[in-house]
């Protein structure tokens, strides 16, 4: 992080002279400064000489944002200038030839920096103000102080090294809250914010804050990393290495020392008289330390002693936690053949193990086919049949998160209805996305051959993506496979796409016409509207545009004047478009509107091409908008689309496929659009004829493949008139024949159909349906040549025969006289798409399959594909075979990553299923990037992305856990944040079954034989009833769960079932039960515990398939005719499973609440070993009966030496701590001689004092007048928190050395 332009200073002489005194941001008698004079000369900077003082770092990077380069001059604090006049306040300073001085840092950056880093509105100013004070007020001594102490710069006791560094860590914990959703402090784009609070950041990431520490603060690593690898930055820092290992390093101590003092105050200032409460602290820090050394030194000395007497013995250090291990399975085992589950468990849950072998043995049983267990698929089955189509994924390469959920969710639906013994069939497919295929291509042929498209050709080009598509669909395949998707893999898709398009085309559905499209220019072709994304500008923005060597202005509007023909009068209109003016063919203004009422029925004068275009009225107008005049560009505006179309006005295409003005003065002939917009409005300029330019807040369409700025263009186009079908799919739901979930997305649904538009169903690829429509031409005088628009003229077939027959009779000429040209579009994907529910039946041919899965029982999607793909589904199902293709959607949320951004590969946040479940380094990541097609740019931009949010790469996780993670998000609204972490959690619950299932099945013993029916016999204990309460109240909840397509609310009832329940209470319970020589009470409670993880398994099964199959097949079968595998085992139904005791649950929780209050008494009072007597004093008989029932587990679960009801008005002994367990129940713990009383109120004294200071440090902090004001919101709240945690931490000390006091 060396300084280039200090390192430079370091080597130059300073000019001698002290520097006078900053007063309101100048010093001495200096005149005030502004940009202006930075711009009349060269300024020159002083430095303090160290090239770490981040300062100095932060004026220089504020210098190269604004386009500055001072003269640098490095000042040590013993320099002197050649002017006596005036002394320097401070470092770094500015002083300019005009005879302007500013000093410190906060000064000089704000001068520096441009005017649009000072906020671009009044409250975003307001804020970066309000930032930089933060930063220079908070951020930064706490960062000095933390790097310095851990630099050993200044000498502190390690007690105030920690405390610099946790103040530290507070402070990062605002930022990384306020960043969680944002990329930058205050706004899109960079600020002085950013700057400064970067660069106050610099030391502790050079020097403290390691790879551990800045796992904590993500979002704040991210940031950081986006600031210093912007270009201004870089220039100033060169390389910058982040902090690997926090060690004290002493060859650095000399270096710091002496700008130590600059980053104060230089040596030669008299310090301004300190306030009554700075010299308070001071003395109180002063006597805390010398307390601190004094306790140090008396605590060596006892250790000593103690060495020498051999008292003690040294402390073993605690071994870290292992993880978890990787274990595989290494039986050979043939593919298609049953896993090996004789030999003994691995001691451990290791996911390679567990998901080995399985899913080949699926399928060569053939589970996962709807024929399973029956003769065909039309052997009538009672219990129902569910059919669902996967959203076909597209061949652009690998899946990511948002499609492994989508998997998740539908496979454990389908693995429900399976188990429920349904006839199941769930339809892969595969979409052949033609706009993003293509590109990808493109890129790829591009980077290894720098060939494009048409350099190879359309035949050639075809036959690489098919080469492609073959590699990289088996991935698709491979990855869906891998998640464990119970898909019915022989069944294909059919080729009935061009069967639509004609039977739709001759029923004058599809038509061809002309009209606006989204045209990439740099495509090259139209684009539907889910592939343009919308970029929100709150004022002038540079952007990137494919093709342009420099940032183009968008967020700027233009007014400028047309002049009223044969008048001095003007007409002022306003656009964001300048370059569109060169296509006006009106001015449009309201009807109603006073100020130009005398001017309607007039024209105006087109200053360059010199026609006159009338003025319009129309209603669209918006009279508070602009001056509430508008221009009008038919050919390249939507509304002004209208507009012509209701005036008869003309349409001039002025822009064309490759973004170049046609049709237009020489001038601009050929130009390119966006260096039109500089020409034209130069032009105007010069003309006199531009009024004013203000910033617009504006939304610009961007291609979300090419990047590139979408243009309005007219094109003849194939349309499908939507209207009719619309209707259709609309009453369809008003009806309930088809039903939406979540329901909130009913509005969406009418929204849509009842104001459809026509779909544009071509595109201009080579990758694709090509279009089978054929251009007629007809060889015969009589005939006259057709129009590209003109519908006769275009005739569609299944061949060039039957077209040309078609032809024939439609012109009444023999068919030699026939030519026929194909259209070279091709179809849009959704098209294809839309089509699926019934295509991969065979459709249009009839077979048993199209009978029997047509209609389908669910469509289960993103919510973000509603209209582009589930109504045009419903919509040409209707059309084409006048049935719904299914009865219910439902519509999951869309997938951000644990920031809430948008997945996207050039952040870096775009993951591979495969990654999680099996592990993958930071350096895998980053390769995995190096073979995508991103830009260079974009490359690093994704790398530092992935550095911050994966800085460890990312755990195995397994399948099991991601799936179950998927699932477990999935609440029914819009989006969900998913965090790697949380998976890797679910990994760790993994583990827990794995180990509860080995322990349970020891307990079984080697001869166990379940019951051949779950029902309980009648000798259970209370305990194995209320597990068996609890499991049949989980079944319910999964059972609802999965009627309402609720997956947090199963997830939630089987892992609580799991973890809570069976786990942290029964299997605990069992202990003793089993210990005992009780042979009854030990084979009730076998059979009991069987039933648990028999069923328990089965819950889980849909979510976790690998896991719960390995655990199932090691426990032993009720019937020797039982299913073989778990995934056609039957689910558990709420009618078997129908033990639900209330009471006793009540019974049982209340007992937990006492066991809840025994343990926060034991940990308050660090029992860790030993165990104490338990009095429990109930405030009725009927409590303490309840209680009575329950005493023994309570004393184990508790860890208690014995639990004693007392009997009401009975005291508990004394020496007791006492705790609440609820109203009616108090729970008396007996410490006296098990612990010192004395010793204990002496560190509760201690702390409480201590916590009195922090206290007292708080409110002093937040009492001050300008607290509110200066401090920003989210450091407030922090600061609340920290106060009212503190206030209860002392509130509960005191009330514990009352308690100790009673035992002496």
């Amino acid at each position: 992080m060396r300084c280039k332009l200090v390192t430079q200073a370091l080597q130059q002489t300073a000019t001698g002279g002290v520097l006078p005194q900053w007063e309101s941001s100048t010093w001495g008698g200096g005149r005030s400064c502004n940009r202006r004079d930075l711009q009349v000369a060269m300024p020159t900077l002083y430095l303090s000489p160290h090239p770490d003082n981040f300062q100095n770092l932060r004026v220089l990077v504020a210098a190269r944002y604004g386009r500055h380069e001072p003269r640098v001059v490095s000042l040590p604090p013993d320099k002197e200038l050649g002017n006596p006049s005036f002394s320097v306040p401070k470092l770094p300073a500015l002083e300019t030839q005009a005879g302007v001085r500013v000093s410190g840092a906060a000064a000089v950056s704000y001068l520096l920096c441009p005017d649009a880093m000072r906020g671009q509105s009044p409250e975003a100013s307001a804020l970066v103000r309000q930032w930089v004070s933060f930063a220079d007020l908070e951020i930064a001594p706490a960062a000095s102080a933390a790097a310095f102490s851990v630099l050993g710069v200044s000498k502190q006791s390690k007690q105030v090294t920690d405390r610099a560094v946790t103040e530290l860590q507070s402070l990062l914990a605002v930022l990384d809250g306020h960043l969680k959703l944002r990329t930058y402090l205050v706004g899109e784009a960079m600020t002085l914010a950013d700057v400064t609070v970067a660069s106050s950041l610099l030391l502790p990431y050079k020097y403290v804050l390691n790879q551990s520490l800045r796992a904590s603060y993500t979002n704040v690593t991210r940031w950081f990393l986006t600031c210093v690898n912007q270009p201004e930055f870089q220039f100033i820092l060169g390389p910058m290495k982040l902090c690997e290992q926090t060690t004290v390093v002493g060859t650095l101590k000399s270096d710091l020392r002496e700008p130590k003092a600059e980053f104060s105050e230089p040596k030669e200032l008299t310090e301004p008289p300190k306030s009554a409460s700075q010299l308070k602290k001071e003395a109180k820090k002063k006597e805390k330390l010398e307390k601190f050394q004094q306790k140090k030194e008396k605590s060596q000395q006892q250790q000593q002693q103690q060495q020498q007497q051999g008292e003690k013995k040294p402390k073993v250090e605690k071994k870290e936690k292992k993880d978890l291990g990787v274990i595989t399975y290494n039986i050979p085992t043939p593919p298609g053949e049953k896993k090996d589950v004789e030999s003994p468990m691995p001691d451990s849950y290791s996911p390679q193990y567990v998901e080995a072998a399985w899913y080949q043995w699926w399928e060569s049983q053939g589970f996962f086919k709807p024929e399973y267990g029956r003769r065909s698929v039309s052997e009538p089955n009672p219990k129902g049949l569910f059919m669902m189509c996967i959203p076909p994924p597209n061949v652009t390469g690998s899946l990511h998160l948002g499609h492994a959920l989508t998997n998740a969710i539908q496979d454990s639906l389908t693995r429900w209805h399976r188990m429920k013994g349904e006839t199941t069939l769930w339809n892969p497919g595969c979409d052949h996305a033609g706009i993003a295929t293509q590109v990808v291509v493109e890129k790829k042929l591009w980077k290894e051959q720098r060939k494009t498209r048409h350099d190879l050709g359309r035949e050639l080009f075809v036959e690489a993506v098919w080469k492609w598509k073959t590699e990289k669909g088996d991935r698709i395949y491979h990855q869906l496979k891998k998640l464990g998707a119970s898909m019915d893999w022989d069944r294909k898709l059919s080729n009935s796409v061009q069967e639509a398009f004609i039977r739709l085309h001759e029923e004058g559905v599809i038509y061809r016409s002309t009209r606006l499209v989204n045209w990439s220019c740099a495509l090259n072709s139209a684009i539907s509207d889910i592939e343009v994304d919308k970029k929100e500008l709150t004022g002038r923005t540079l952007l990137p545009v494919p093709g342009y060597e420099n940032k183009v202005e968008f967020g700027v509007l233009v007014f400028f004047a047309y002049k009223i023909e044969g008048s001095d009068e003007e007409v002022v209109v306003a656009t964001t478009r300048i370059e569109t003016m060169l296509g006006d063919t009106a001015v449009a203004v309201h009807p109603k509107d006073p100020r130009y009422k005398h001017l309607h029925g007039r024209r105006v004068l087109h200053p360059f091409t010199a026609k006159c275009l009338p003025i319009v009225c129309d209603d669209f107008v918006d009279m508070e908008f602009g001056t509430g005049a508008v221009k009008i560009t038919p050919a390249h505006d939507p509304n002004d689309y209208e507009v012509g179309l209701r005036h008869g006005l003309d349409f001039i295409t002025i822009i064309d496929e490759t973004g170049c003005l046609v049709n237009v003065p020489p001038t601009f002939q050929g130009m390119k659009r966006f260096d039109a917009r500089r020409a034209v409005f130069q032009l105007l300029k010069d003309a006199g004829l531009v009024r004013d330019v203000k910033d617009n807040p504006m939304v610009v369409p961007i291609c979300s493949r090419s990047k590139d700025v979408v243009e309005p263009l007219l094109k003849p186009q194939w349309y499908v008139r939507c209207d009719t079908m619309a209707r259709g799919a609309a009453e369809a739901v008003r009806r309930g024949d088809l039903r939406i979930v979540p329901d909130f997305h009913l509005k969406t649904w009418f929204n849509w159909m009842d104001n459809i538009r026509d779909w544009c169903i071509s595109r201009q690829l080579w990758w694709g349906h090509r279009i089978p429509a054929y251009f007629v031409t007809v060889n015969d005088p009589s005939v006259p040549p057709g129009e590209d628009t003109d519908g006769r003229y275009w005739i569609s077939g299944r061949t060039e025969q039957e077209v040309k027959e078609k032809a024939a009779k439609v012109f009444k000429v023999p068919t030699e006289k026939i030519s026929l040209r194909q259209d070279e579009d091709v179809l849009d994907t959704w098209f294809s798409s839309g089509l699926f529910p019934f295509s991969i039946f065979g459709w249009p041919n009839p077979s048993e399959d199209l009978q029997i899965f047509y209609p389908g029982t669910l469509l289960e999607t993103g919510h973000d594909i509603l209209f582009f793909w589930v109504a045009r589904m419903v919509m040409l199902g209707l059309k084409l075979t006048g049935k719904l293709p299914f009865r219910e959607v439902y519509l999951h949320a869309v997938v951000r990553d644990a920031h809430g951004r948008k997945m996207s590969k050039s952040l870096g946040n775009v993951i591979d299923p495969l990654d999680v479940i099996t592990g993958i380094t930071l350096e895998g990541l980053h390769a995995q990037l190096l073979e995508s097609n991103l830009d260079p740019s974009e490359t690093e931009r994704a790398k530092q992305g992935q550095k911050s949010d994966y800085p460890n790469g990312i755990p195995e996780c397994g399948t099991d856990a991601l799936r179950f993670a998927l699932c477990a998000y999935t609440s029914q609204g819009r989006d969900i944040n998913l965090d790697v972490n949380r998976i890797l959690g679910y990994r760790h619950f993994c583990n827990k079954l794995w180990n509860a299932t080995k322990f349970a099945i020891r307990g079984l013993g080697d001869g166990f034989k379940p019951q051949p029916s779950p029902e309980p016999s009648g000798s259970e204990s209370l305990i194995d009833r209320w597990i068996l309460s609890r499991l049949s109240h989980a079944v319910e909840l999964c059972d609802a769960g999965f009627q309402a397509y609720d997956f947090p609310g199963i997830t939630t009832a089987v892992y609580n079932f799991w973890l809570y329940e069976l786990c942290d209470v029964y299997l605990e319970c069992l202990k003793p039960v089993f210990a005992s020589p009780d042979e009854a009470a030990i084979q009730t409670a076998r059979n009991v515990l069987y039933t648990c993880l028999d069923a328990g398994l089965r819950l889980l099964s849909p979510f976790m398939p690998f896991v719960t199959e390995e655990l199932f097949q090691r426990l032993p079968r009720r019937s020797p005719s039982d299913p073989p595998s778990i995934c056609v085992t039957p689910y558990p139904s709420t009618e078997q499973y129908c033990w639900r005791n209330e009471g006793l649950d009540h019974t049982v929780d209340f007992a937990l609440s006492i066991i809840r209050a025994v343990r926060s008494l034991r940990a308050d009072y660090n029992l860790t070993k030993t165990k104490a007597d338990c009095y429990l004093q109930c405030l009725d008989p009927g409590t303490a009966r309840s209680v009575s029932c329950c005493s023994s587990y309570i004393r184990t679960l508790s860890s208690s030496n014995q639990v004693l009801v007392l009997e009401p008005g009975q005291a508990p002994p004394p020496g007791c701590a006492v705790a609440i367990a609820s109203d009616k129940c108090t729970v008396h713990l007996l410490l006296k001689g098990l612990i010192d009383a004395e010793k204990e109120i002496s560190k509760l004294a201690s702390k409480k004092a201590e916590l009195q200071k922090q206290i007292l440090r708080l409110q002093e902090r937040m009492g001050s007048p300008d607290y509110a004001a200066k401090v920003p919101a989210k450091v407030q709240e922090a600061d609340a928190a920290k106060l009212k945690q503190s206030e209860t931490e002392l509130r509960k000390s005191e009330e514990a050395i009352e308690n100790f006091k009673k035992m002496l």
